[in-house]
C-alpha cells in the first residue's frame, strides 16, 4: 500500500463517496491507475452508517428519469452515454418510484463498492488524510463532500485563503425569469443608481400593498420548518444572514426596514401610489434566465415555501429553480477559486469534485465527480480534454460552477452558491418552438414544455457530438 501510494503517476482521489466514487471508475477505466482514500470506517462521519462506498446518507431518490422534460433525468441521460458506474449501478438495483430513480439504498453501495474494490487499477485506501495531500502526489481530485474533516478542511483553508468552510449557508429562492409576471412587477434599481455593469434598472420589483403584507407575515410565522440536524446545531449562521421567517419574529414590520424596504422605488403604473412593502429579485446568472429574491434565505419547508413565496404579487405562478434553505455545508467559492478544469488555482495540482464544487443533489455530485475523472486522466496522459458543450447538463452545471455567476467589478463572483441542474442554467435556444407537431400554435403551459424538449433533444445531440469528437472510446463502446 505504501508503495502505491507514493507513485507519482497514480491519480490519488480523497472520499469516496458518489463524486469521489465515480471519478475514480472514470480515471481506472482511462487506463491511469487509482488510489483511493476513505477514511470510514476509521473515522465515521456524523451522518454515515456503514463503510460502504457511495453511501446515500438522506434520500434513496436521484429523482426524475425523464431525460425529455426534466433537466435532472437529461442529466442521467448524458451520464449513461459517459459510462457512468453510479448511473449503472442505481439502474441494476433500483427500485418502483414512479417516474423517478430511486434504488435500495445498500445493495446500490454495495455494487459501487464491488466494482471498486474488483477493479485492478484501483487501491482503496481506508485511512484518513488529516492534512494537505503530500506533495510528490502531483494529480490530486478532492471529493469530500459537506462533511469534510475538520483537518482538511482547515488545510484547504489554508491554501485558499477562504472561511466559507464550514457555516451555514443562507440560500435565497430563485425563479425562472419567463414565470414572472411583468405585468405586475417592474424593473428598476433603488434611486436608480447605476452600479458596476448595471444601468439602473436592474432589479425586478414586486409590490404590496398592507393586507397583502400583513397575510404574507402571517403565512410566513405559521409555516412549516425544517429543524437543524444535532450536528449543526452549534454552527453560527454565516455572515449575519438570518432566515426571513427569524426576522419576522422579531417584529411584523422588520422585514419592511429590511430586504422588503419599500424606498427609493416608484411603480411606474401608478407612479402615485406608494407600495407598503417591495420585493426584490436579482439576475443571479450570466444568461439573465434566473432570479434571485433578494434577502429571502429561509428554514420553511419546500411545500410551504412555494405556498407562501407564490402570495407575492408578481410571483403567482413563479417556477423555481431552486428553493431557498439554510444548512451547514462545505463548499469552495468556485467561480473564483477553480479553473475551467476544477483545479485549484492556487495549487494546480489539486483537482475539487463533488458538492465541494458548489453543486447539490446526488446525481450532480456523481456527474462533476465524472467529469473531474475524465479531466484527471486526460493530465495523468499529458493531454487535455476541452468541457463538455454548454448546451449540455453537465457542460452547464460546469459552467455554473466555474464561472457563470454574475461578476463584480473585482472580478470575483458577486454570490455564488450551491445548485441543483435546471434548465436555467442551459443557453436560451436560437429559435424557441411556437407550433406543434401538427402546425398548430402553441399556448400556455406546452410553450414551456416545447422548449424543454427542444433543450433536451439539443443536449443530447450535443453531448453525443462532444464524445465522438473527444472520447471516441467511449463512442465506440456505447
Amino acid at each position: 500500500m505504501t508503495t502505491a501510494l507514493n507513485h507519482s503517476d497514480h491519480v490519488h482521489i480523497i472520499g469516496a463517496g458518489l463524486a469521489g466514487s465515480e471519478a475514480a471508475w472514470q480515471v481506472a477505466n482511462a487506463g491511469i491507475r487509482v488510489v483511493l482514500h476513505e477514511m470510514r470506517p476509521h473515522r465515521m462521519t456524523e451522518a454515515h452508517l456503514t463503510q460502504g462506498l457511495a453511501e446515500l446518507v438522506c434520500s434513496n431518490s436521484f429523482r426524475s428519469d425523464d431525460a425529455l422534460n426534466n433537466a435532472v433525468g437529461l442529466l442521467h441521460a448524458e451520464m449513461r452515454r459517459l459510462g457512468s458506474l453510479i448511473m449503472s449501478c442505481a439502474d441494476a438495483n433500483q427500485v418502483p418510484a414512479g417516474g423517478a430513480l430511486a434504488v435500495d439504498r445498500n445493495a446500490f453501495s454495495d455494487a459501487v463498492t464491488r466494482a471498486l474494490t474488483e477493479h485492478p487499477l484501483i487501491t482503496i485506501d481506508r485511512t484518513e488524510i488529516n492534512g494537505l495531500p503530500p506533495a510528490e502526489w502531483g494529480n490530486v481530485i478532492i471529493a469530500t463532500g459537506p462533511l469534510t474533516s475538520a483537518p482538511l478542511a482547515e488545510a484547504i483553508r489554508g491554501v485558499t485563503d477562504q472561511d466559507a468552510l464550514a457555516f451555514f449557508d443562507a440560500i435565497a429562492p430563485i425563479v425562472h425569469k419567463d414565470s414572472i409576471d411583468m405585468e405586475t412587477a417592474w424593473f428598476q434599481s433603488r434611486y436608480d443608481k447605476v452600479g458596476p455593469g448595471g444601468t439602473g434598472a436592474d432589479y425586478i420589483n414586486c409590490p404590496m400593498t398592507r393586507d397583502q403584507y400583513e397575510a404574507f407575515i402571517d403565512a410566513l410565522l405559521s409555516g412549516e420548518k425544517t429543524d437543524f440536524k444535532e450536528w449543526e446545531k452549534n454552527t453560527p449562521y454565516f455572515d449575519g444572514c438570518l432566515p426571513i421567517e427569524v426576522m419576522a419574529e422579531r417584529g411584523r414590520e422588520t422585514l419592511r426596514h429590511g430586504p422588503m424596504k419599500p424606498v427609493g422605488l416608484t411603480n411606474p403604473r401608478d407612479p402615485t401610489v406608494k407600495a407598503y412593502a417591495i420585493v426584490q429579485l436579482r439576475q443571479d446568472n450570466k444568461l439573465g434566465t434566473l432570479y434571485n429574491i433578494v434577502g429571502f434565505q429561509t428554514k420553511l419547508k419546500y411545500g410551504a415555501q412555494m405556498d407562501v413565496l407564490r402570495m407575492i404579487p408578481g410571483l403567482q405562478n413563479a417556477e423555481f429553480a431552486r428553493l431557498g434553505g439554510l444548512h451547514r455545508n462545505t463548499f469552495l467559492n468556485s467561480p473564483k477559486l477553480l479553473d475551467e478544469t476544477l483545479r485549484l488555482r492556487a495549487l494546480p495540482r489539486l483537482r475539487f469534485a463533488g458538492q465541494m464544487t458548489g453543486c447539490e443533489g446526488y446525481v450532480e455530485s456523481a456527474s462533476v465527480g465524472l467529469i473531474a475523472g475524465l479531466y484527471a486522466a486526460a493530465e495523468a496522459r499529458g493531454t487535455s480534454l476541452a468541457p463538455p458543450p454548454p448546451t449540455t447538463a453537465l457542460g452547464s452545471l460546469l459552467g455554473h460552477i466555474t464561472g457563470g455567476h454574475i461578476e463584480t467589478i473585482d472580478a470575483g463572483p458577486r454570490s455564488f452558491q450551491p445548485m441543483n441542474i435546471n434548465f436555467g442554467l442551459f443557453p436560451p435556444l436560437a429559435q424557441a418552438p411556437t407550433r406543434n407537431a401538427e402546425g398548430g400554435r402553441l399556448r400556455g403551459n406546452e410553450k414551456t414544455v416545447a422548449k424543454k424538449q427542444a433543450m433536451s433533444a439539443r443536449a443530447l445531440a450535443d453531448m453525443d457530438g462532444w464524445i465522438a469528437a473527444h472520447l471516441p472510446a467511449r463512442a465506440a463502446a456505447a
